[in-house]
C-alpha cells in the first residue's frame, strides 16, 4: 500500500516542479516579453515611432476621385486615393527608430465610380493629377517608319496604342502582327478613313465592324479604343463604338506631323503642351520616327511616365518620391 501511495506523491512532485520551471525559466520571459513588443504596435502600444507614425499618416492620405464627364474634357477616368499602412511602415522603419518619409508603405483606395458605368462620351485625355502620357498612332498609311518606330519604343521599354485603319491592316498583315507581338496595344481607326460625322449609321457600323473583323482575324483581339478619322464624330459615332464595347479616343496634345515638319518642331511642340493625362496623337512619318527618341528624353525629365491608352485610363494612382501634404 506504502509503495503505490509514494510513487503518486512522487509524480505530483514533479509535475510542480516542471510546472515551476516552465513559469520561471529565464527562456520563457524573453520569449514571452517578444511576443509583447512585437504585438505592441498592432495594439496600439507605446512605441513612440509607431505612434509618430500614426499620427502624420492623414498628412500623406489623399481621397479616391470618382470617373466624371467634364464639362470640357468630357469623359475622364477616376483616380485611386491613397491610405497609409501604418503596420507595414512602422515594420519598414522600425530598423532605422525614426520617421522616414521614403519607408512609408501605401495602400491605394478605388474610387466608387468607374469610367465604364459613365453613358457614351469622347475621352480626351486620362486624369489631370496623374503624372503620364499616352503616346498614340493613327496608321492609314506610312508603313516604311514602322520598324524604326517600333525599335525606339521597345528600347525605351515603352508601350503605345496603334490605331489602325482596317484597309490598311488588311493589306499589311504582318506590320499588324510585328505591332501586336511587340507588347502595344492596337486599337480601331475606322475601315476607309471616312469623316464618321457625315456618312449614314449603316455606314459607320460597317467601318467599324470591318476593322473589328479584320483585326480579330488577323492577331485575336477586337480593339476597346476607336479613334475616329481626322477626329470628326458626332453622338452617334460615340454612341455606336460604345455598342461595340469601344471607347472614342481623340487627342490632347497633337503632333501634327503629317505636316512634314521638323523633329525639333515636335519635340518642342510636344515639350510646350505635355500636361499630366495628356493624350499625344502621331502618326508613322520620318519626321515622327526621327522625333521621337529625343520626345521620350524630354518627357521623361519633365516627370512623365510614357504607356498606352489604357495604362493612362487605368485608376491606379503613380506614386512619386516627392509628396506634397
Amino acid at each position: 500500500m506504502r509503495k503505490p501511495f509514494l510513487q503518486k506523491l512522487w509524480a505530483l512532485s514533479m509535475i510542480v516542479l516542471f510546472s515551476y520551471l516552465l513559469v520561471h525559466n529565464p527562456f520563457s520571459e524573453i520569449y514571452v516579453n517578444t511576443l509583447k513588443t512585437e504585438a505592441l504596435p498592432a495594439s496600439g502600444g507605446k512605441d513612440p515611432l509607431y505612434g509618430e507614425i500614426l499620427h502624420k499618416a492623414k498628412n500623406y492620405e489623399k481621397p479616391a476621385q470618382n470617373a466624371k464627364i467634364d464639362k470640357v474634357w468630357k469623359k475622364m477616368p477616376g483616380y485611386n486615393g491613397l491610405k497609409v499602412d501604418v503596420e507595414a511602415s512602422y515594420r519598414k522603419m522600425k530598423p532605422y527608430k525614426k520617421f522616414l518619409e521614403d519607408k512609408l508603405v501605401f495602400r491605394q483606395i478605388p474610387p466608387q465610380v468607374h469610367l465604364e458605368q459613365l453613358p457614351p462620351s469622347p475621352i480626351y485625355r486620362g486624369h489631370p493629377d496623374k503624372p503620364m502620357v499616352a503616346f498614340t498612332f493613327n496608321v492609314a498609311w506610312g508603313e516604311e517608319y514602322l520598324s524604326t518606330i517600333l525599335e525606339i519604343l521597345k528600347k525605351h521599354h515603352i508601350s503605345a496604342t496603334f490605331f489602325l485603319e482596317g484597309r490598311w491592316a488588311k493589306g499589311h498583315a504582318e506590320a499588324v502582327k510585328m505591332i501586336h507581338e511587340g507588347g502595344h496595344e492596337i486599337g480601331s481607326h475606322s475601315y476607309s478613313h471616312p469623316d464618321m460625322a457625315k456618312i449614314s449609321e449603316d455606314e459607320a457600323a460597317a467601318e467599324l465592324k470591318k476593322t473589328n473583323d479584320i483585326l480579330r482575324a488577323t492577331v485575336g483581339i477586337a480593339p476597346k479604343w476607336f479613334a475616329p478619322p481626322s477626329g470628326s464624330f458626332n453622338d452617334r459615332t460615340v454612341a455606336l463604338a460604345a455598342k461595340m464595347n469601344m471607347e472614342t479616343i481623340l487627342w490632347s496634345v497633337d503632333t501634327i506631323d503629317w505636316q512634314k515638319p521638323s523633329p525639333n518642331t515636335i519635340v518642342d511642340r510636344v515639350r510646350k503642351q505635355a500636361h499630366n493625362g495628356a493624350i499625344i496623337l502621331m502618326h508613322p512619318t520620318a519626321s515622327t520616327a526621327e522625333a521621337l527618341e529625343p520626345m521620350i528624353s524630354v518627357l521623361k525629365e519633365e516627370g512623365y511616365k510614357i504607356g498606352s491608352v489604357t495604362e493612362l485610363l487605368d485608376e491606379k494612382r503613380i506614386i512619386t518620391r516627392t509628396l506634397s501634404h
